[in-house]
C-alpha cells in the first residue's frame, strides 16, 4: 500500500493566535519556503498482519479512506466519510452546555454619567476600567500550583487526581493492536507535536493533554498509516483549546500539515475524537503530578528542569511507560533528576505525601534511566533541542549518570 505524508512544522511566531484570514494568507506566502518537512512514516513492521488478522479486529475501532463509507458510532449520527467500529463500545456522552445570559454592554462614559457616585470612586486617570482589569496581579498573588498545595485542599486534590489517571489512561499494549501502524510512526509523530508546541509556544502541559488524546483515541480505534497524522493534529487542537488562553486556530493547523488534510477532515476528525473520549478532556498527566511534587519539596532550578526533560521524553515511547500511572512516571523523574545533580532520590515529604516508596518507584526509574542514556542517539530530538535553552538551564546537555545504585 502506497503511502505519502508531508507534514512540514511551520516556521513563524505565534502572533497572539488571533490573526485575521487576510494577514494569514499574507504569512503564508511570504513563509511557506520556511517549512520543515515531517517526515515519511515508514517502519512498518505490522503491516503484513493487516490482512491476515482481520478477525481480531472486527470489534476495533477502523479508520479508512473508502468514499462510500460512513460512521457508525453508538448513540450518534454522523455523515463522516470513515468507517468507525469502537472497540468495547461505551457510552458516548454528548454534555448539554448552558448558554450564558448575554451581559449588556453599557460604554463607560454614560454609566459615569447615570451614576455619579460611582463616578467618583473611579480614578479616570488612570485608564478605562478594562484597563485597570487588564493590569498584572502583584506578585504575591496566588499561581495554580501554590493553590493545590495549601494545606487545606492538597491532600483531596492529590486522591482525587490519583483517583483519575486510573479511569483516563490508555491501554497499555494497544500499538500491538493496530494494523497499519508502528510505534516507531507514533515516535515520528511526538516529535513533531513538540516542535509544534516550540513554534507556537504551546505550554508543556498542552504536549502531555495531546499525547493523552491520541494515545487513549488509539487505544480503541484502529487507524490507518494515511490517517495518523490527522489524529495527532486533532488532539494538540483539542488540548491547546483546553489549556490555552489563546489557542492557534484551526487554519493554523491545516497549514501546519502543509494541507495535507482539510479543514472539514480536521474538524471532523476533532468531532470523531471527542466522542471516542467520550468528552473526557481534564486529566491528570505526568506534567501536572510533576510540578506539585516540585512544589511540596522544592530543588533547584537544574533539578527541576531536568526532571520536566527526562519526564517529556517518557512520551515518546509506548512500551514500557504505559505500563506506569503518570504520578509513577513523575516520581521517577524527580528521583532521577535528583540523583543525577544532587545524589539523592525520594525525599522523606514525599514519601508522605504520596504514599509511594522508593522500591516502588525503582523499576519505573530503571526504565526512565536507559531512555535518558539513549536520549542523545535517537533520531527524533525535538525535546532535546527544546531543553538546550537557557530557559530550562540547558539542562538536555547534562552527561547522565551511567549507573544507577540498584541491583
Amino acid at each position: 500500500m502506497s503511502f505519502t505524508t508531508a507534514a512540514p512544522l511551520v516556521s513563524r511566531s505565534r502572533q497572539g493566535n488571533i490573526l485575521s484570514s487576510g494577514r494569514m494568507d499574507a504569512s503564508r506566502m511570504q513563509k511557506g519556503k520556511q517549512r520543515k518537512v515531517l517526515g515519511v512514516l515508514t517502519e512498518n513492521e505490522q503491516n503484513c498482519r493487516s490482512s491476515s488478522h482481520g478477525g481480531p479486529f472486527s470489534k476495533h475501532g477502523s479508520i479508512s479512506d473508502s468514499s462510500q463509507s460512513q460512521t457508525t458510532l453508538p448513540g450518534c449520527l454522523s455523515s463522516s466519510s470513515v468507517d468507525i467500529y469502537v472497540d468495547e463500545p461505551c457510552e458516548v456522552v454528548t454534555q448539554a452546555f448552558v448558554v450564558p445570559v448575554e451581559c449588556k454592554i453599557v460604554d463607560e462614559e454614560s454609566a459615569a454619567v447615570q451614576h455619579k457616585d460611582f463616578r467618583l470612586f473611579l480614578d479616570l486617570s488612570s485608564g478605562s476600567c478594562m484597563d485597570t482589569s487588564m493590569q498584572s496581579l502583584p506578585d504575591e498573588a496566588f499561581t495554580a500550583q501554590d493553590v493545590m498545595c495549601l494545606a487545606e485542599y492538597a491532600e483531596d486534590i492529590h486522591k482525587h487526581l490519583r483517583d483519575s489517571e486510573i479511569k483516563c489512561r490508555p491501554r497499555p499494549g494497544y500499538m500491538r493492536k493496530q494494523p497499519d501502524i508502528s510505534n516507531s510512526m507514533r515516535v515520528i509523530l511526538v516529535d513533531w507535536l513538540v516542535e509544534v508546541g516550540q513554534e507556537y509556544k504551546l505550554s508543556g502541559e498542552t504536549i502531555y493533554l495531546a499525547v493523552n488524546y491520541m494515545d487513549r483515541f488509539l487505544s480503541c480505534m484502529s487507524v490507518l498509516r494515511g490517517k495518523l497524522q490527522l489524529v495527532g493534529t486533532a488532539a494538540i487542537l483539542l488540548a491547546a483549546k483546553y489549556e490555552e488562553v489563546y489557542p492557534p486556530e484551526v487554519d493554523d493547523f491545516v497549514y501546519i500539515t502543509d494541507d495535507t488534510y482539510t479543514k472539514k477532515q480536521l474538524l471532523r476528525m476533532e468531532h470523531l475524537l471527542l466522542k471516542v473520549l467520550s468528552f473526557d478532556m481534564t486529566v491528570p498527566t505526568t506534567h501536572q503530578f510533576l510540578c506539585h511534587f516540585i512544589t511540596i519539596h522544592s530543588v533547584c532550578f537544574k533539578t527541576e528542569n531536568l526532571a520536566l526533560y527526562v519526564a517529556e521524553l517518557s512520551m515518546m515511547e509506548v512500551d514500557p511507560f504505559l505500563n506506569y500511572v503518570p504520578s509513577m512516571l513523575a516520581a521517577a523523574a524527580f528521583c532521577l533528576a535528583n540523583y543525577t545533580l544532587n545524589r539523592a532520590f525520594w525525599p522523606e515529604a514525599l514519601c508522605l505525601f504520596t504514599g509511594y516508596t522508593l522500591a516502588e518507584i525503582v523499576p519505573c526509574l530503571k526504565d526512565l534511566h536507559k531512555l535518558y542514556l539513549s536520549a542523545a542517539s535517537r533520531p527524533q530530538q525535538a525535546i532535546r533541542e527544546k531543553y538546550k535553552s537557557s530557559k530550562f538551564g540547558t539542562v538536555s546537555q547534562l552527561t547522565p549518570t551511567e549507573a544507577l545504585p540498584f541491583h
